[in-house]
């Protein structure tokens, strides 16, 4: 029986949620097809590019801020599109570990193009704003990659921790009011520093 490339896609997020990437192959994706696994390599030569094409997907379906809207500033733009991109990586399971290592794809390059374009329109150098694009992907990235992979709050690991820091008035201070942030709010500050940094960066610039 032939399989078509969405169907592959398809069969290999709901395997991705219910396994994790560690488990997901092109053997268990074609046993659930009811097909050989080499009617797989047709679409996808190896598990890399499966990845690739799983991600792509991943943000076709969830991230819905990949362009400026009329007259938003670049800082509103940019906080939108992190929030976007970190909702998308959320919506499954090692959604982080999924796009690590990934790059843009070649055909997706008309959103990165528009991009670049509204920063460069607000002072930044098209490198310049690819930086900062990078900087706030990274960022997402690692803090959705903490996020799916953070102990249970509560745990024995973070009592063990909170203990040994008893000794140390200043980290026990500063660790206690971590402890109240959820990870939005870790985020959202993170988020908020890379911001004004680059707005800081802007203003000093040399004309």
């Amino acid at each position: 029986m032939k399989v078509d490339r969405r169907r592959i896609l398809e069969t290999a997020l709901e395997l991705l949620n219910e396994v994790g990437v560690d488990a997901l192959s092109t053997r268990l994706i074609a046993e659930r097809l009811g097909v050989r696994q080499p009617a797989l390599y047709w679409h996808f030569k190896n598990k890399r590019a499966l990845l690739d094409a799983i991600n792509g997907e991943i943000l076709a379906r969830a991230q819905d801020a990949r362009t400026p809207r009329p007259g938003e500033t670049w800082q509103a733009f940019l906080r939108r599109n992190a929030r976007s991109f970190r909702a998308a990586l959320l919506s499954y399971r090692d959604g982080a570990r999924v796009h690590a290592g990934t790059e843009a794809a070649p055909d997706d390059l008309d959103h990165v193009e528009i991009q670049i374009l509204h920063l460069a329109a607000a002072g930044f150098s098209p490198g310049a704003a690819l930086q900062l694009f990078v900087a706030v992907s990274r960022f997402v990235v690692g803090c959705v990659l903490e996020e799916q992979a953070s102990p249970i709050t509560g745990s024995t690991e973070q009592a063990r921790l909170d203990e040994a820091a008893r000794a140390y008035p200043a980290l026990a201070e500063a660790i206690a009011y971590y402890r109240t942030s959820d990870h939005a709010g870790l985020f959202e500050r993170g988020l908020d520093l890379i911001v004004r940094g680059a707005e800081a960066e802007l203003v000093s610039a040399p004309d």
